[in-house]
């Protein structure tokens, strides 16, 4: 992925059309707004011809929009690139915004946000006006998203996600990788149910293919009830690379009936004679119940403590996965 940015970057450079304009914006709602105004910061001032250099906390001030509580700038920025920043209260750096969790770079301690530009388009990128210290713009939920492409030769056009979110535009939603076969991106989006897709490219032809155990409507969905960093999978797979698909295919280690159910449903293990660890995750692979060392033959997996969905049962001794099922809650 590397070589395709560096690659667009020298071609951009060569026909001159390397600038790219980003508006950066917060929303100060929740803020007593500091008399020496509000600042954006990050490492790409020097870029956009900024005094000070990176990161310097009192050179790059947003301007309030009319009577709002945003604040916001236009500047002019290679395209092609990731870019790292924050939001200052203030001219201080010690004035900066706390990142949640979801919505920072996240290696090697890293707690700043982040953004790719992906388009020389001429139009401004624009994700929003963040919430200060907050994940999304108000009354919107972030998603971040992350596929692992480590069984896959990546498109020149790059790794997309789309979805009902987003009008299922393939273009729109590039993913980025940090340096590994792991790609990620961010989206805002409604509470509610999301169906979604990874694209290796940019057109509708080059979706995945969702194996049937973890799809719904040959989509990928996920039930959005706050902000989430859906679980890593493997690219046209239910599960993390490091899992493989043959360990779904089957169920020789455990017997689960009814399934579908809209009561209960009963997991019988074949192997009496060892403790197990027993996992039910769902379908982003967030844990929702867990057994550990669990001795008795036959579990009861109540619709009660579970909300409809898809669910996946997973049988482990001594670490090893034994067996995983998918199991319906209607």
């Amino acid at each position: 992925m590397k070589k395709i940015i560096y690659s667009l970057l020298l071609l951009t450079i060569a026909t001159g059309a390397y600038a790219k304009k980003v508006k950066f914006a917060v929303d100060m709602t929740n803020e007593t707004i500091s008399p020496n105004g509000i600042h954006v910061t990050g490492d790409f001032q020097t870029l956009a011809g900024f005094p000070g250099g990176d990161w310097a906390s009192n050179t790059t001030t947003l301007a309030q929009e009319g009577a709002t509580a945003i604040y916001s700038i236009v500047v002019d920025i290679p395209a092609f690139a990731k870019y790292e920043y924050k939001y200052v209260n203030g001219d201080q750096f010690y004035e900066a915004e706390f990142i949640p969790v979801e919505s920072r770079v996240g290696y090697n301690f890293n707690d700043n946000r982040w953004l790719y530009v992906d388009s020389l388009a001429d139009d401004t990128t624009y994700i929003g006006a963040l919430v200060f210290a907050g994940n999304a713009p108000m009354a919107m939920t972030l998603v971040r998203f992350l596929v692992n492409m480590q069984n896959e030769t990546v498109s020149a056009n790059g790794v997309h996600v789309a979805g009902n979110f987003q009008g299922w535009n393939t273009e729109t939603n590039i993913l980025y990788s940090f340096g590994s076969d792991l790609y990620e991106g961010i989206a805002y989006v409604n509470t509610g149910t999301i169906a979604y897709k990874y694209y290796n490219g940019n057109t509708a032809g080059d979706n995945e293919t969702v194996p049937a155990i973890c799809s719904v409507n040959s989509n990928r969905e996920l039930s959005v009830t706050g902000d989430i960093v859906i679980g890593e999978v493997c690219y046209a797979s239910c599960v993390s690379c490091t899992v493989g698909f043959n360990e779904l295919a089957g169920n020789s280690g455990i017997s689960l009936y009814p399934n579908p159910t809209a009561t209960f449903s009963k997991l019988e293990i074949l192997d009496k004679n060892t403790s197990h660890d027993i996992l039910i995750t769902d379908v982003t692979g967030r844990s929702v119940i867990s057994y550990l060392n669990y001795t008795p033959s036959t579990l009861i997996i109540n619709k009660n403590n579970l909300k409809d969905g898809v669910y996946f049962v997973t049988l482990k001794s001594e670490s090893q996965v034994i067996s995983t099922s998918k199991l319906i809650i209607e």
